[in-house]
């Protein structure tokens, strides 16, 4: 990121973080602190936010462009996605949690524990189950993918069902801490960047998975996507696998 960048998030960060800003009841599910520092990093001018338009509410128009912050659930937009396409350019942002430190929260009391950084690290991977629900979206050349990696704080309440109250237990916020990176994809072929350089071709979702760390199934949905947009091509099977290569 550019000193300009880490300086616009900054102030977004504070805009939103550093009022007392109205928290909806506890146990309820929301992502509205990374919504709201992103959606002030990206329009920083208020008077863009919330627009109604084609029936619908934008959570940013430039006047230009549209731009919707999407947390979660894909297959939301996709009325909008009717609405807005055939007119404006969109970029949807998907933050992803880069580096996690998780909080508890005692729900009676309120009281505050644990500060455990997660061993995970989010990658722009993690994009894809999302993606698959708009899959039919991602060759309009009106529509642009914008993935921003964020560390970021969490807090989770201690209301599950396990002995300690911590599995199957609610999400409550999470807190932007920084802008590690962002991708952004316009057409088929910036996806290209998620396929390794010079990764031993053919090869099968498994040697994918292995390659960029992650899981088998995450990899055939990444591959799924990448094959639909004609960045890959399937060169036969290794047994019931697919082997892919890069679409020349």
């Amino acid at each position: 990121m550019t000193p300009e960048e880490v300086s616009r998030f900054e102030a977004a960060k504070s805009k939103i973080i550093g009022q007392d800003r109205t928290r909806i009841g506890i146990g309820t599910l929301a992502e509205k602190t990374v919504h709201a520092v992103l959606k002030n990093y990206y329009a920083p001018d208020e008077e863009m936010h919330e627009i109604p338009i084609e029936n619908c509410v934008a959570d940013i128009y430039t006047g230009k462009e549209i731009v919707e912050i999407q947390t979660r659930s894909f297959d939301r937009m996709r009325s909008k996605l009717d609405r807005f396409l055939p007119q404006y350019p969109v970029t949807i942002v998907y933050p992803i949690p880069h580096i996690k430190t998780v909080y508890w929260i005692e729900e009676e009391s309120g009281e505050i524990s644990g500060g455990r950084k997660s061993p995970l690290k989010g990658t722009p991977y993690l994009a894809f189950p999302e993606l698959y629900k708009i899959k039919g979206y991602l060759k309009d050349p009106n529509l642009r993918i914008r993935l921003a990696l964020l560390n970021m704080e969490e807090y989770k309440l201690l209301n599950g069902w396990s002995r300690d109250k911590k599995r199957g237990s609610s999400r409550y916020d999470r807190i932007p801490v920084s802008l590690e990176e962002e991708y952004e994809f316009t057409c088929p072929q910036d996806y290209l960047q998620l396929v390794p350089y010079g990764i031993p071709e053919p090869f099968t979702a498994a040697q994918f998975a292995r390659q960029v760390h992650i899981r088998r199934n995450l990899a055939g949905t990444v591959l799924h996507i990448l094959h639909y947009l004609g960045v890959v091509e399937r060169d036969g099977k290794e047994g019931r696998a697919y082997l892919y290569r890069v679409k020349e």
